[in-house]
């Protein structure tokens, strides 16, 4: 209980990582036994103005405090137009304290639209490496945008291989849309100090946070460009719904518990903003962010708020238990009605739903019967078909949902009931497949029996290797390049390009380009 009357004032916790003009309470030589920088740099959620820039003070992120002596430390920032740091545009001081793991998060502004800049932090006498930030363009500019689309990382199944080909694209911005950390033990490949057993503490979430964000395709990922970043189930427990863990072995007081800790890792680990919650275990990472007049992304939390799943989770026969009830939600009712009325309100040319777990319906099942999975969108169908009439209705033909979870790749056209094919399609989905969930993956297709095919007519294509999806956005349309590797149990994996998808704003359907 001590330690939730601590969390209750995060917002007194997340201010020691605010802009400080160097307090007594802090040092500007913190004692250092390694580079404190090991972690690299970050930057996201983009303003017209400014954004985010993150770093974490950890010589030795696998110890106790990351390796740092337990006092405050003073950390500089400079924000400059080169990578040479001859014109420094910004600068400023910052508090890096033990409650919260040394983490710094800067919040700049002043910047101007649309450009590009370059920032740094240094402390103790060491300096970070140097990250890339990219500025969102003014309202009501209409400019053209690269982002890729990630999601789903397990360290120990394979290699980080795709990041390292993403860092190499001319990207403006990377979604991550959930599973960043894997809450399990370790298992096969790539077992490091402390994996060991599934986490639970805050400092136990702390090393595996640190354990992935040590790897160097990760680092080089998050310094070529901004983030945008939700969660899904993995950054806390496999299948969780709001209080209730995957094997309902907790009670809700050690759900509320194992949240606040996984919560206050996650945003110590990220490059988002001071937070604003009565506890760490409320944290709301629902927020939208606008890319001009050109789109408006919506960063989805799919778990927190989410009724348990139907049936006793899994794939299962429908209808079955309380599965059709439509009380049962999603996203909860206040995030619903901000997601319903943003679609509304927005005069960006283009919707694009940043959501954890995929949308449409897969009948998993030859046959008459259908199975499908209770733990995505299909396990609430009327929660399912509440957002799709409401894009229906608000935002039709000009609204992408990009999704993460399965680790495979799916191209998906979305109607308002999918037992209806002939319906024209109101919306586009483009599942990213994971960046290494699973391993190697094959070539074998869930949909690789005729019946199955037929039985989704509303899928168009799918894949299950691994790499990210790579997109870009112009006034009129959408295209989804799906970018794929055949292994990631070993380096040096080749990328390809097995298919590229074309959205056109305002017709119904998907354009298959390659």
């Amino acid at each position: 209980m001590e330690r939730r009357d601590f969390l209750a004032d995060i917002t007194r916790a997340a201010a020691l990582c605010a802009i400080v003009p160097g307090a007594w309470r802090v040092t500007s030589r913190p004692r250092l036994v390694d580079d404190p920088f090991s972690l690299g740099v970050a930057s996201g959620d983009p303003t017209p103005s400014g954004g985010v820039l993150w770093t974490r003070l950890a010589p030795r992120p696998l110890e106790p405090e990351g390796g740092m002596s337990g006092q405050r430390a003073v950390v500089t920032w400079e924000v400059a137009d080169d990578d040479t740091f001859r014109t420094i545009v910004k600068q400023g001081r910052a508090t890096a304290a033990p409650e919260l793991s040394y983490s710094v998060h800067v919040d700049v502004d002043g910047l101007a639209a649309n450009r590009w800049y370059f920032y740094r932090f240094s402390a103790g006498g060491a300096t970070s490496s140097v990250g890339r930030f990219h500025t969102a363009p003014a309202t009501g500019a209409v400019t053209p945008l690269r982002f890729a689309v990630a999601s789903c990382q397990h360290f120990e199944q394979g290699l980080f291989t795709a990041y390292e080909h993403m860092a190499r694209e001319d990207l403006d911005l990377v979604t991550h849309l959930g599973d960043y950390i894997y809450e399990y033990g370790a298992d096969t490949t790539r077992v490091r100090a402390h994996a060991g057993l599934e986490v639970r503490t805050v400092d136990d979430y702390r090393r595996r946070y640190a354990q992935y964000k040590s790897d160097a395709a990760l680092q080089a990922a998050h310094a070529r460009c901004p983030w945008l970043i939700t969660w899904d189930d993995h950054e806390v427990d496999n299948n969780y719904a709001g209080s209730i863990g995957e094997n309902g072995m907790e009670s809700d007081e050690q759900m509320h518990a194992r949240r606040a800790a996984a919560y206050q890792a996650w945003w110590e680990h990220q490059p988002v903003r001071v937070p604003r919650a009565k506890s760490w275990a409320d944290l709301n990472v629902t927020r939208s962010m606008d890319w001009g007049q050109l789109a408006r992304f919506y960063m989805l939390d799919a778990r927190q708020y989410r009724s348990d799943q139907a049936c006793d989770d899994g794939n299962k026969v429908t209808p079955c238990g309380n599965w059709a009830d439509p009380s049962r939600t999603m996203l909860g009712d206040a995030q619903e009605k901000w997601l319903t009325s943003g679609l509304g309100a927005s005069k960006a040319r283009w919707q694009v739903l940043s959501n954890p777990v995929m949308l449409a319906p897969f009948d998993n099942q030859d046959g008459p019967e259908s199975r499908v999975s209770m733990d995505q969108w299909s396990g609430y169908p009327a929660a399912r078909d509440r957002l799709l009439q409401a894009i229906a209705t608000r935002a039709p033909n000009r609204t992408v949902v990009v999704t993460g979870d399965i680790h495979s790749s799916w191209v998906n056209e979305l109607r308002t009931d999918f037992r209806r094919p002939e319906r024209a399609a109101i919306a586009a989905e483009f599942v990213g497949t994971s960046i290494s969930s699973g391993g190697d993956g094959s070539e074998t297709s869930s949909l690789a029996t005729e019946v199955r095919r037929a039985e989704n007519p509303h899928i168009r294509w799918q894949q299950n290797r691994r790499g990210y999806i790579s997109c870009v956005i112009d006034e009129n349309s959408f295209t989804a390049s799906y970018r794929t590797l055949q292994f990631v149990t070993k380096p040096g994996a080749p990328i390809d390009t097995p298919t590229k998808w074309r959205v056109s704003r305002g017709k119904p359907g998907i354009e298959r380009l390659a």
